[in-house]
């Protein structure tokens, strides 16, 4: 059965009801170009529904604004007997799925990192005669932590902290006056602010300040060798630093060389001014020399198997001190390592503890116990 154009067109027309409701800007075209008594029901039905329900109205997916459907203004010329044509009716606009929103975070870019090794471990304990804090070959227990904070901002600047505090004790049989000596003592506290010069090169401004927590002291013997702020020292230097890392990453660290730097030396106690180089009667000593720090951190073979090594010399021309701290550390698991700590040290800013005895000092130590990494 053949349709009038008419009734097929009212159909399509009548058939936007029914539709998802999309934006016809031909409906309120139609209608403010029309008399009322020319406008028809759905037009009017459909602008209640713009104006009333915005948010029913679907929307384009990629601009955010309405699909606009081609509706012709006129029915097409079409012969009444002609069934082979077909009307185009309203362009249908297949909604696409929109895509899944994706949520976007800007964070503010964090520069500072922070590490930290702690360690509690019993140990055997073997230091020269003529040490100059003293001590004895012993059993032991020590703790050693180590905290880090430091600042990178990947482009020029770095900035280093690292807060070093080691504390031992040990007891002897053969010790009749003091129950407890220590066995290591050490707080240390190195700052190194670098500005970019050249690749691995950099600008330099070191501090290095370190002292200790107790009293040292020797077998059967009440007399103070060293204590707290006695000696304290702080050494300032200015130079550049090379910063040491392999492509595998086994192997980094850094070098500081500083052709000025300043040393200050204070002692609290001014019994012990001479035992430090230090004139009798007074307090501190200041001069100025040349200083070299290199520090470096190697894993020869596998992860859990590190050697750290720390090399310190400072000279003013006429004395000279060297230390060379080599800590050699197997952890048998997160929480538990083995370490062996090998330090000589050479300084010939002060006389011998005991007459006889040589410039080269040495400490050694053996430990096993508790370790965590962070």
């Amino acid at each position: 059965m053949t349709l009038c154009v008419t009734e097929m067109w009212a159909q399509a027309s009548q058939f936007r009801l029914f539709s998802p409701l999309r934006y016809d800007p031909n409906v309120t075209k139609e209608i403010m170009n029309r008399d009322s008594a020319e406008q028809s029901l759905e037009d009017r039905i459909l602008l209640d529904m713009y104006i009333k329900h915005p948010e029913l109205v679907e929307k384009d997916i990629e601009t955010g604004t309405a699909v606009i459907g081609e509706t012709p203004e006129t029915p097409p010329s079409l012969s009444l007997t002609d069934t082979t044509k077909v009307l185009p009716f309203a362009k249908m606009e297949v909604p696409m799925k929109a895509p899944k929103q994706q949520d976007f975070y800007i964070t503010k870019p964090h520069f500072w990192t922070f590490m930290g090794d702690y360690y509690l471990q019993f140990m055997q304990n073997h230091v020269s005669d003529n040490w100059y804090q003293s001590g004895n070959k012993s059993w032991a227990m020590l703790g050693t932590v180590t905290l880090q904070y430091n600042y990178d901002n990947a482009r020029k600047l770095k900035f280093n902290n690292k807060l070093e505090m080691r504390l031992g004790f040990h007891t002897s049989d053969a010790d009749t006056v003091n129950n407890f000596k220590t066995s290591e003592d050490l707080i240390r506290y190195t700052g190194r602010f670098d500005r970019q010069a050249h690749k691995q090169w950099y600008y330099a401004l070191q501090v290095l300040a370190y002292t200790q927590f107790m009293r040292g002291l020797k077998d059967n013997d009440k007399k103070t060798y060293s204590d707290f702020m006695s000696p304290f020292t702080l050494n300032v230097s200015l130079g550049m630093d090379y910063f040491v890392e392999t492509k595998d990453k086994k192997l980094k660290g850094v070098i500081h060389l500083a052709p000025l730097a300043f040393n200050f030396k204070y002692v609290d106690r001014k019994a012990l001014a001479a035992a430090n180089g230090i004139t009798s009667d007074h307090h501190t000593l200041e001069d100025f020399g040349s200083q070299t720090t290199v520090e470096l951190e190697w894993k020869p073979i596998i992860d859990l198997l590190s050697w750290k090594t720390r090399f310190y010399a400072y000279t003013t021309y006429h004395k000279l001190l060297v230390e060379w701290e080599n800590t050699i550390s197997l952890k048998v698991n997160r929480f538990l390592s083995t370490n062996l700590f090998l330090y000589p040290r050479f300084d010939d800013s002060v006389k011998p503890i005991e007459p006889g005895h040589t410039l080269l000092q040495f400490k050694e130590y053996f430990s096993f116990g508790f370790s965590y990494s962070m």
